[in-house]
């Protein structure tokens, strides 16, 4: 199981938001390049990347920095955040992007999401944020009809390169990782899974690496990591171990 650590981007600035909230943000006054660098020296091999304004807008806002930063940093980037057209999609994939994450498309837009596939397969990851059980969309501030494992179970496919699952809930808030959804989704599906929102300690993450086995692939840390609750370098040399 690797953590992957995020980098949530808004108005060029390094932030983290309070349960998906917009009008609950930190900002961490920090340059996600100086960010992205300190994340590589401490080990990690994959960078989690969120465009806050394209999420909410459906426009790849912070593109250029964005590619700017994935050709400056030898970990992989993962891109997610308003991500809608295969032009997007492309874009990033043919300019240093290892992989992008669909979460709004993944619900309104099935076509494209088959698209995507067909054209970049195993580096489609599928981005299912939910609320009280249910998907929500458009930077969290949809709520859907479709329950998390109804469209965890829909993009279950050799194609897709991984489900990151977040509960909104608990993103930013520090209270610790979601296990039972999670769970739950882990038994349903054989892609691989990744698990976003309330990582707090270590022991959150030691937690998590008993669900290795059952397909949980890594696990995403953002707010732990800047309130220095959990020291990136240790923990993944502890996980490793």
């Amino acid at each position: 199981m690797i953590i992957i650590p995020a980098i949530d981007l808004r108005r060029e600035k390094v932030v983290r938001l309070f349960q998906g909230r917009y009008d609950i943000e930190k900002d961490y006054h920090l340059s996600p390049f100086s960010v992205a660098e300190q994340f590589e020296k401490a080990g990690a091999k994959l960078i989690h990347l969120v465009d806050l304004d394209a999420a909410r807008t459906g426009k790849p806002i912070h593109r250029d920095l964005i590619l700017k930063l994935a050709k400056e940093v030898k970990a992989e980037i993962e891109v997610g955040g308003g991500i809608r057209t295969i032009e997007t999609i492309s874009d990033y994939l043919e300019n240093g992007v290892s992989r992008v994450i669909l979460g709004t498309a993944a619900h309104r837009d099935p076509n494209l999401v088959e698209q995507a596939l067909k054209k970049f397969p195993k580096r489609i990851v599928i981005g299912i944020d939910a609320k009280e059980g249910k998907v929500a969309i458009s930077g969290w501030e949809e709520k859907t009809g479709i329950s998390a494992l109804e469209l965890a179970k829909r993009y279950d496919c050799p194609e897709v390169r991984a489900i990151i699952y977040t509960e909104i809930e608990r993103d930013g808030t520090l209270k610790g990782p979601a296990l039972e959804q999670m769970g739950k989704i882990l038994k349903a599906i054989k892609v691989p899974v990744i698990a976003s929102g309330g990582v707090s300690s270590i022991n959150d993450l030691l937690l998590l690496k008993k669900y290795e086995q059952d397909g949980l692939e890594g696990v995403i840390v953002g707010k732990a990591i800047y309130e220095k609750k959990i020291n990136l370098k240790e923990a993944i040399q502890q996980l490793a171990n």
